[in-house]
């Protein structure tokens, strides 16, 4: 019989840290396309959503349009999504980050537009009557106590971005979901196993940035629960 092989990548095991030490650089500029890609799709999500909402806020007949619109584009399937952009963007990374950007919008608006309606109207009008304008009413009353529900739309928004970003390798621009994509197609199992859990880790570490940025930007949260 013959012996088997001497390392765990010949013998293709799932866990291999012969892989980890060879393949370095590969899972470095994949985790840094994919934090890149989430990066940038939340922040322009977040840019396009926050007025969307304070509009549908102040013109209470825009908030139906505009929550059905975001709604139906978080019910196309992502394949199908990039298919439709892919007329306009090509195979590039743009194609990857305007399909990310229009999945955010559900997240964002819905969740801002609640937290902004959530603000007492008594608050409002105490406001109002210090003399607060429009602008100055919402930078600095509205907008902070919309916060922690902002925050939880941003938050649910950065994962779901961690996961779909995968779905980019189809278009060569997936972060890990490359290497994933990749591995699945030969079986190429420590690959598979390495990148997947890398997303997750991802996706985790985000997530509780977020929840230490929020509690960072809402003192106040942790005095009521106190």
């Amino acid at each position: 019989m013959t012996a088997p092989p001497d390392d765990c990548l010949a013998r293709n095991e799932w866990i291999c840290g012969e892989y980890l030490s060879t393949r370095r650089q590969i899972l470095w500029d994949a985790v840094v396309q994919h934090l890149q890609l989430t990066a940038v799709s939340v922040l322009i999500g977040l840019v396009i959503a926050l007025p969307l909402a304070v509009l549908a806020r102040r013109w209470g007949w825009a908030a139906g349009p505009v929550l059905a619109v975001t709604t139906i584009l978080y019910t196309i399937p992502s394949l199908a999504m990039f298919s439709l952009l892919l007329p306009v963007y090509g195979l590039s990374a743009s194609l990857v980050v305007a399909g990310l950007v229009l999945y955010s919008l559900t997240l964002l608006v819905r969740n801002i537009l609640a937290g902004l309606r959530a603000v007492p109207e008594e608050t409002r009008q105490a406001a109002r009557g210090m003399g607060y304008g429009p602008i100055r009413l919402l930078l600095t009353v509205e907008l902070p106590l919309a916060l922690p529900a902002a925050m939880a739309g941003l938050r649910i928004a950065m994962v779901s971005a961690v996961s779909l970003v995968t779905v980019g390798a189809i278009v060569g621009h997936g972060g890990l979901g490359n290497l994933i994509y990749a591995g699945m197609n030969t079986y190429f199992k420590a690959q598979v196993l390495t990148a997947s859990v890398l997303c997750v880790v991802i996706a985790i570490l985000a997530d509780v940035l977020l929840l230490g940025v929020q509690r960072l930007l809402t003192p106040w949260t942790r005095a009521t629960r106190g």
